[in-house]
């Protein structure tokens, strides 16, 4: 039975309601929470346990993330590892708790992945975190095709000796009886010259292989401390550009000061200069207007195409890396399905003499043979084309994750190029609110400047600008 449609409308409506409330609610949480993470100085005992709470679990993060590059991505031992990441989550809690302008400093480096600087260090860190899973990883695999070449060379020469070896001892049987009629069998192996050369053989490929093995332990190390650098300078690269911005911040009344924001419009509304912001400038940007310029967007379009040319460079690497391991599972697999051929030699001698073997023949008869030797011998061995003591290495499988890692890494990069706008305007409006003294006096100086710009406009005299000391 179907309800009627006034209650089920009414129904919408409540859960409509109900959820609208609920968003409201979590909004309404979530500002007294970063209100009261940007207090310099709590106003409450429920603000400073907020404060405190939030700091916590910043710090406890901070650690968890820590332990977890240090120990997986950076492969230091687990010990140490832990013991550094534990005292990284204390100092980085006392830094929160203590200092505000470290809890700033803490909230700028989010933003600042956006900016173009940003973009830079996550470009380092994903071309150093591809490079420490592909090259190692394509030279392991190398290293098993050489590891089959020798191990069939080997095994190759091997069967080949064995094979002159048992002619030899073949021919041997016969005896001195088999040079009856002065024809006989005869077959010579140098032994010294085979195995001389047996052993050249085997030394080139063992120089091959250990040329490979140091390569790769090489690249390994190379690998390992490019990643374990470039990590060191992410973070702190990240850290120094946000400090150079919260510097600049408070420092030059210039300094990113190009956004309408809700205070000045109220300055603006309260001293009756409205029609500043009639016709504004092509500098000033609405904070509160998401929407990007035709210039933005063209601008984001040409960076995307500089990003899909980095993007095809690191599908060919790891389209590189695949190639490499299908080739060397491939080798592996064809080397291990080798069969051995069994050989068998049989040799039939028999010898018969005939006397006065023309009166016969002048009377077209055959002549009577006389069997004289008969010899039978049968000789049986294996021929293997890989040599039993060349163990064969297993195929390094692409390291998957690592990969992905590198993958996301690349696209958060390409993001960063659409979201840069906003990122620069989120990481004003998180300064503006741990300082508000100082985004007032901005407000004031932004008030100045188009007033001068009105004025200039007008045709009346401009006031002397200041001076910026950050670019």
């Amino acid at each position: 039975m179907r309800p009627p449609r006034g209650t089920l409308e009414h129904l919408i409506r409540t859960r409509w309601r109900y959820w609208y409330l609920g968003l409201r609610k979590a909004l309404a949480l979530l500002q007294a929470t970063w209100i009261a993470y940007s207090k310099p100085i709590p106003a409450s005992c429920g603000q400073l346990l907020t404060q405190v709470l939030l700091c916590g679990a910043l710090a406890l993060a901070a650690a968890s993330l820590t332990y977890c590059w240090l120990a997986s991505s950076l492969l230091y031992p687990l010990r140490p590892s832990a013991v550094v990441a534990t005292v990284c989550g204390l100092l980085a809690f006392l830094g929160l708790v203590l200092v505000p302008p470290a809890r700033c400093l803490f909230a700028l480096s989010v933003p600042t992945l956006g900016t173009e600087q940003g973009r830079r260090l996550l470009l380092s860190w994903s071309t150093a975190t591809l490079t420490v899973a592909v090259v190692p990883n394509v030279l392991a695999n190398l290293r098993a095709a050489g590891q089959v070449l020798r191990c069939v060379t080997e095994g190759s020469l091997e069967s080949l000796l064995n094979t002159t070896h048992w002619l030899q001892t073949g021919s041997q049987a016969l005896g001195p009886d088999g040079q009856a009629g002065s024809q006989g069998l005869t077959l010579q192996a140098q032994g010294d010259s085979a195995a001389a050369f047996r052993l050249h053989v085997l030394r080139v490929t063992q120089q091959v292989l250990e040329d490979f093995s140091s390569l790769e332990s090489s690249a390994r190390v190379v690998a390992l401390g490019t990643q374990r650098v470039v990590t060191g300078l992410f973070m702190l690269g990240l850290l120094l550009d946000s400090a150079w911005y919260l510097h600049c911040y408070l420092t030059d009344l210039r300094f990113d000061n190009i956004y309408a924001t809700r205070q000045l419009t109220q300055r603006l509304a309260e001293v009756g200069a409205t029609h500043l912001t009639a016709s504004p400038p092509a500098w000033l940007l609405w904070a509160a207007r998401p929407r990007l310029s035709q210039a933005e967007l063209l601008s984001c379009l040409v960076r995307l195409g500089l990003f899909t040319l980095l993007l095809l460079a690191m599908a060919v690497t790891v389209a590189l890396d695949h190639v490499a391991f299908l080739l060397a599972q491939a080798a592996v697999g064809w080397a291990r399905e080798l069969p051995a051929v069994p050989v068998t030699l049989t040799i039939k001698y028999d010898a018969k003499y005939t006397v006065l073997g023309f009166i016969p023949f002048l009377f077209n008869q055959a002549p009577p043979e006389n069997p004289y030797l008969s010899a039978h011998n049968s000789f049986q061995w294996e021929l293997r084309f890989t040599a039993p003591g060349c163990p064969l290495l297993p195929a390094q499988r692409p390291h998957t994750a690592t990969l992905l890692a590198a993958g996301a890494l690349q696209l958060v990069a390409c993001s960063t190029v659409l979201l840069e706008t906003y990122a620069r305007r989120l990481r004003h409006s998180i300064a503006a609110s741990f300082f508000r003294t100082q985004e007032a006096r901005r407000v004031r100086h932004l008030h100045a400047r188009l007033q001068r710009r009105y004025d200039r406009h007008r045709g009346q005299p401009a006031q002397p600008q200041d001076a910026s000391s950050c670019s």
